[in-house]
């Protein structure tokens, strides 16, 4: 298994295949779809993270998201090396497409019942106010933000793994996926705020991985060409049932 994780890492750093990855036009379709749905989904995680940082003073709030993204980011770097490798393990597949339509599932139950993010972001500071105790109020709150960043990572990084197995594609994914978050959670923010049926389309496209990862257990694999048909379904359904909804809202 060691050997294994060594030898997926070493692809890291396989620049031919990093040109190959860069010059195929699906793997940058692949890449785009896993940042917009990291967008999507990152944008009320971007407001609980600063909400747990706003007590601080300006300028440590920008130093403690900061560590908070170096954390995340080799969080998803170690996270991605040992899946490559764990992903190949059929119940592992069936563990990560169960978790993912679960999510999906959750939120259709509960999305009537959810905090708003001010809640979340004041809850989640009160379950970690031990590590203020323990580290003082500064790297206290930089430990709390990277719990968060690990737990969200966790999902996209699953999420990454239904869509495609191909290391560096899984990689820059990740890693712009992140970026996102921090430097324009707030343009999806507003999207999602113009538009709220966003945020149920990224749930409807979470389960459609589920599902595709659930498949691959069985070796039936879902083209690239049906799959990115099923994004532009979902996103094309999204827009025509929010103008409806939109119509509704103005006759009434």
């Amino acid at each position: 298994m060691l050997e294994g994780v060594i030898d997926t890492y070493a692809q890291f750093f396989d620049w031919g295949m990093w040109v190959e990855v860069l010059s195929d036009p699906v793997s940058w379709g692949l890449i785009g779809s896993l940042v917009i749905l990291e967008g999507l989904l990152s944008a009320d995680n971007a407001l609980v993270l600063a909400v747990m940082v706003r007590h601080l003073p300006e300028k440590q709030r920008k130093k403690a998201l900061f560590y908070g993204l170096i954390g995340a980011y080799s969080f998803r770097f170690i996270a991605i090396g040992i899946g490559v490798f764990l992903i190949k393990l059929w119940w592992v597949k069936v563990l990560g497409a169960a978790y993912l339509a679960w999510l999906a599932v959750r939120y259709f139950l509960d999305r009537k019942k959810e905090p708003s993010a001010d809640e979340s972001g004041t809850k989640e500071m009160s379950k970690n106010s031990l590590l203020i105790r323990m580290f003082g109020n500064f790297w206290g709150t930089v430990a709390s933000v990277e719990l968060m960043d690990i737990a969200f990572s966790v999902d996209s990084v699953l999420a990454a793994f239904g869509i495609s197995e191909k290391v560096w594609i899984l990689l820059l994914g990740g890693m712009l996926g992140v970026l996102m978050m921090r430097g324009v959670a707030g343009v999806f923010l507003k999207l999602i705020d113009r538009i709220p049926e966003l945020e149920t389309a990224a749930y409807v496209l979470i389960m459609i991985i589920a599902v595709k990862m659930f498949l691959s257990v069985f070796d039936i694999e879902v083209s690239h060409e049906l799959f990115f048909i099923l994004i532009l379904v979902t996103f094309g359904a999204t827009i025509i049932i929010h103008m409806r909804n939109k119509k509704k809202g103005f006759q009434s």
